[in-house]
Parts: C-alpha cells; structure tokens; sequence
C-alpha cells in the first residue's frame, strides 16, 4: 500500500547534494500500473467471452469458422492497438500532473510561509528560506541553531535507539524555543545524512520549519497569571499579646497589625479577610506570586517592628498554596501548610507550589506557647486509645538516642500500667547507649525489646503504633510498620517537615518542647491511671531531657524544669545518668583532634571533619559540634563525618544562627540550635563544599 507522502529527490545543493521533499508523485505511479492491470484484464474477459461465442457459432455452422476466425484476429489487433493507445495518453496525462504537483512541492518549499531551514546537525546549513532569513535577520539565530542541533542530535539517537523497542518509524521533532523576543513552535523532520567512520559519529539533516505561536504563549501566561492563589496567615502570639497589653491599647495594637497586612495586601492587589480573632484568610493573583518570593514576606519582619510594652514581639505565620483544582482544594492545602508551619515554631512563611513546599523565614528562637490543657487531653486521648488496642509497640527514629529511648520506656511504662501487652522495636541500638540497654535488661522483668522482623511479624491492624522522637515517615526506625496499621500516634518535639506521618489518628507535636521525654512526663503526670516509673525508666527519661539541652543550657522553658522536677522527685540518680555519657580517654582525644583541625568561616562559625570512618562517627560528630561551641566568638559549629555510605552533619549554635534552616537546605532537620543531615553519594569534602555554599546563601537571605 503506498504512502500520499512517498519521498522523490528534488534539487541540487550546495557541495553537490541532493535533497529530499515530500510529493505525491510516487504513489501516481503506482496508481498508473495499477489501472493499466485492470484495463488488460478487462480486455481479456472480453475476447474470452467472444472466443466462446464464436466457438458456439462454429459449432452449429461449420462453414463459418475461417471467418471466425479472421474477425477474432481482427477484434485482438484492435484490442491490442487501442489498449496501447490508452496506456501511452494515460502515462502522458499522468507524467504531466506529477511534474504539476513536483512543481508545487518545491514552490512550496522555497515560498514557504514559515520560516524553513534545513541544516545538518553539525551545524552546517544546507538551505534557508528567504522567509527564515527576513524573519531572524536581527537576531543572532546561529548560537541558537547550534544549540538546537545539539539537543536535537541527542533525541534523535535516542529516538533510533529505542525504535525497535517501541517499533515506531517516527522521524518527526517538535520543540518550544524563544528566539529574541518572540517564541517559536519547531516542527521538522531528519534523515541520515554521513557517517564519520574516524570520529565514529553519525549526522543527521534535519527540514525545520519555524511557527511563531507567540500570541499562544502570552493568553497561555495571561491565564496562568490570573489564577488565584490562597493564603492564610495567623498572628503567633495573639493570646499572650492581648493578656499582657493595656485593655485600652487593644485596639490600637490589633489596628497597627491589620494595617500592617493590609498595606502588604496591596502591593500585590490582594485582598484580605479577617475569618477570626487571630486569623485572616488572603486572596491573591498567581501573577503576584514571584514578586512575593523575591521580596521573601517582608511582612514578617514589618510585624516585628510594632512595638509593645514589656518587650513582647509579635509575629505572624503565612501559608499560601496554588495546588488544587479549585480555590476550595487550595484552600485545603494552605490550611495543610499551615499545620507545617505552626508544627515548625511559627514566625514564617511557606508556599506549597507543584506539591512542594518553599520556607520562608523561621530563624529565630521559638517561644514557648503550650498549655497544659493540651497535654492533659492528649494524656486522655492516648489512654484511651491503649485501652481499645489489642496490642502497642513503640518506635523511635533509626540510630535511637537517650531520648528517644526514654521517651519510649516512658510510653511503655503507661502501657503496661493499663495492663496492656507492649513492646519497643529496636533494630539497631545507638552507639553510647550500650550501658543504658545493658540497665534496661537487668531491671525490666521482661524482654521488652524486638527486632524489626518480630514486629513485622507480631504487627495487625488492631495494633496501636506509637512512634517517638520524630514524625518523619523516612525516618522511623521501621517505616514498614506505618503502612501495617492505622491506629498511629505521633509524639514529637523537631520542627515539622513535608515528609511527616500525616495519617496519625493521634498527634503530640509541640515544637516549643526541649524533647520528646519532655513530652512523655507530661503526659506520665496527667494520664488516670497511676504509674510508678522504675528507676531505669525515670533517668532515661531525665536523661533524655539532660541531652538534648545540653545539660539545661539550650531550648529550655519553664516545662521543662517542672518535668525535670517531677523526676526527680521520682527518684533519678543523676551521677549515675552522668557516668552513661562520659567519653572515655580515646574519644576525648579524637574529639580534641576534631576541635584542633576547624576552620571558621563568616568569623564565628567553625567546621571541621572527623575523617575516620567507625560506628559511632554520628556521636563523636556530634560531642565534637558541641564541644566547638565551647571556644571564644563560636556561634555555631558543623562537623561532617561518615557513616557507611552516607555522609552525616552535625550542626550545633548558641542560637544566633539557625542550623535548621541551613541543614535542611541538604535535606536535614532539627531545631534552630541543633541539627543533622545525612547526604548520599558524596564524598566528605564535597559534602563540605555543598555546606560552605548553603552557609553563604543563609547569610545572603538574611542580608536581603
């Protein structure tokens, strides 16, 4: 069957070559032969039907078969003469049209209306279109071309690549390009064109044909500039504020901060909402969007310059989405943005965009904002949910620490006084902590401890899952066990992340807390049942808090004190906890060989590598951070280690620097004096590179 667009070759080029056009010319021909087929074979069943006639006749009239038979011979001379007749006027007819139709394919290609070139792709141009020449005549179109045949000199490999896989013959190319100040639709075709047997590189020559869609680009943009984008933004403090300020300087104070918005508001022609006391809702167009990224919500910071008496410093949390089908969906995912926010400490801004999330802001110390009527109806919540469950396991996050060690023996503790069955999944026990688990074992009457092969074994959906010390799915000591069951709780102190347990039926998240062991003696003195912590239980748990804020030096609130003070009146050896996490003399010089080889950088941050590569680089990473910070005009310090494959960080400040948001530029996380992050596929100097230029670009954020 042939093809309307059979190739014939067409004009002479340039260095003696010849080129191929589209025309119909091939299929005429075939057409030709076929109609002189049926005129012969028409021809032939009618001397057939004659030969049988006159053969009838001869047979009843005898004396009529010479004549028969000289008028059969006559009527095959006509038939011959007439059909060769025919095939030469139709042949004539024919060669006519086709030299008509190659006529206008190649006025067609010489006069087209689009821009046409036909180049090689080594950049060697064949032939060009006055068309293609007037259009681009101001432009500098060879870098332009030379880059186009690049990229299209990879597609088409690929495309000869996988043509037998996919089994298409498909030589068409279409690409986008902007060439000065209009955009362009590209359009062509390729053939094989030499081969450079020395360079081993094959060419291809490539009929492009240059469409100005310009016009489509700009409605395409003009209606992606006027979709609305939603916007919630919530004062942090409001409460405290209103409590602490005169009753006659509310409204004055509560004025100031909605002017403050309003004026934000109209600079992006927005509008905004007041939906409650401390909660507004923003409208805005898409188009206004980037303005607001590069300005970086300097509303937060214009907040912040609202004086109130006793110091008290007001800040606002944003969150505006652009995902969703409508502007209820994107309402939903501003409020979902919003719990990340809040879950991070408030005093930012974030953007979920193409369902990722942009941070803006966030670096300064959270203020402590929990209440106690929270914990209470957790503490309720929880017990009630032990009760119903046939089963509890309690997980922290891989490579456990005290604290989330003791934050898991506090949960256990409450479980077990309901008199339920429960279990720690602990695959891999953190190194420093062997001392602890060796006390642990001798004090606890069972084997409280199981693997993550005897609790994807043990594991239904009537098991209620508590997960420790983090909320990050990723991060879980066994994520598999999330998707077992969908009775979770999450209890955790780090600021939230995008990749967080959103699926928890229960969720203690407060980012002002010093710990997760924090957290679980809240929870210990307000839950109904009694419970008599053993002795092992109560230091990990104060252990857990004595870490984490290094020895009470770092991110703590009156909370934590009072929990501090209720284990202790629970009977906590705290020499006893102190001898658990000295060095011994090996690590102590290793730590100082550390502190000896940093580098500063920006004036008061120092950086330094442990360059052996043994278990426990994640902890003489992190003592060796902490110990940085010990030095003279340090304010924070990063210390980079390997761990297997991975590369880990540890990041540690005095609170003058916020860690967090550098280190989760890497992909990390953590709070604003202490943080980590684990890189893959990189060496450690790199890695340290990757660092420095996060650590330049913090300060150039805080610059602008």
């Amino acid at each position: 069957m042939c093809s309307p667009f059979t190739t014939i070759s067409l004009t002479k080029l340039p260095k003696g070559r010849t080129i191929e056009v589209l025309n119909k010319g091939g299929c005429m021909q075939n057409s030709n032969k076929r109609a002189f087929e049926i005129i012969n074979s028409r021809t032939k069943i009618y001397l057939i039907i004659i030969a049988i006639l006159l053969v009838i006749l001869c047979f009843y009239q005898i004396e009529l078969i010479i004549p028969a038979v000289l008028v059969y011979a006559l009527i095959c001379f006509y038939a011959f003469w007439t059909s060769n007749k025919r095939k030469a006027e139709i042949s004539e007819h024919i060669q006519e049209l086709t030299i008509e139709v190659d006529s206008a394919a190649k006025n067609t290609l010489i006069n087209s209306p689009f821009p046409l070139i036909i180049v090689e792709t080594d950049g060697n141009i064949i032939y060009k279109s006055s068309k293609f020449v007037s259009e681009f005549e101001n432009v500098n179109i060879e870098d332009t071309l030379n880059y186009l045949m690049q990229e299209m000199k990879v597609e088409i490999e690929e495309k000869i690549k996988n043509k037998d896989s996919n089994r298409t013959k498909d030589r068409t190319i279409q690409k986008e390009q902007q060439i000065g100040e209009r955009n362009y639709k590209i359009i062509g075709e390729y053939v094989k064109s030499k081969n450079n047997e020395r360079k081993n590189q094959t060419e291809y020559m490539v009929l492009l044909y240059f469409i100005d869609h310009t016009e489509y680009v700009k409605a395409v943009k003009k209606y992606h500039d006027a979709q609305i984008c939603m916007g919630i933004i919530r004062i942090d403090n409001y409460e405290e504020m209103m409590q602490r300020i005169a009753t006659e300087d509310k409204p004055q104070v509560a004025a100031k901060i909605e002017k403050a918005m309003y004026d934000w508001a109209i600079e992006t022609k927005g509008v905004i909402i007041k939906s409650d006391r401390d909660t507004f809702v923003y409208i805005f167009e898409q188009r206004y969007l980037e303005k607001i990224k590069e300005n970086k919500f300097q509303i937060l910071d214009t907040i912040k310059e609202i004086k109130l008496e006793g110091g008290l410093q007001i800040t606002l949390s944003i969150s505006i989405s652009n995902d969703g089908a409508n502007e209820y969906e994107k309402y939903k995912s501003a409020l979902s943005g919003m719990d990340i926010v809040l879950g991070r400490g408030g005093d930012q801004a974030v953007i979920r965009e193409n369902e990722k999330y942009l941070f803006f802001g966030g670096r300064v110390q959270e203020l402590e904002k929990r209440t106690k009527v929270k914990a209470r109806t957790v503490a309720h919540a929880l017990e009630e949910l032990m009760l119903e469950a046939n089963h509890i396991m309690i997980m922290g996050h891989t490579n456990g620490d005290i604290d989330s060690m003791g934050s898991s023996l506090g949960v256990y503790r409450i479980a077990r006084s309901l008199g339920k069955e429960a279990n720690i999944v602990s695959d891999h026990i953190g190194f420093g902590l062997t001392a602890f688990i060796d006390s642990v074992r001798k004090e606890e009457e069972e084997n409280i401890f199981i693997d993550k092969q005897e609790a994807l074994a043990k594991i239904t959906t009537e098991t209620l899952l508590i997960v420790v010390d983090t909320h990050k799915r990723s991060y879980v000591e066994v994520p598999e066990l999330l998707e077992r069951t969908n009775r979770i709780v999450v209890i955790d102190h780090h600021r939230r992340s995008t990749d967080y347990i959103d699926n928890a039926t229960l969720m203690f998240h407060e980012v002002y807390a010093s710990s997760a062991a924090e957290l679980v003696t809240e929870l210990l003195q307000y839950v109904e049942v009694p419970v008599t912590l053993k002795t092992v239980e109560t230091e990990g748990l104060y252990a857990g808090i004595m870490v984490d804020t290094k020895n009470f030096t770092f991110k703590t609130g009156v909370r934590t004190f009072e929990a501090a003070a209720y284990l202790r009146k629970c009977g906590v050896d705290i020499i006893r906890v102190k001898k658990w996490f000295q060095s011994d003399l090996a690590s102590y010089k290793t730590i100082s060989n550390i502190v000896k080889e940093a580098e500063i950088i920006h004036d008061t941050i120092a950086i330094s590598t442990y360059e052996e590569e043994t278990k426990d680089a994640s902890l003489i990473c992190a003592k060796a951070a902490d110990e940085l910070l010990t030095i003279s005009d340090v304010t924070a310090s990063f210390v980079i280690g390997t761990i297997g494959n991975k590369v880990c960080i540890s990041g540690r400040s005095i609170g003058d620097i916020n860690v967090q948001v550098i280190l989760e530029k890497l992909g990390g996380g953590g709070h604003i004096t202490l943080a980590g992050a684990q890189l893959e596929g990189k060496t450690k100097q790199e890695a340290k590179q990757e660092l420095m230029a996060k650590i330049d670009e913090y300060f150039e954020e805080l610059g602008n």
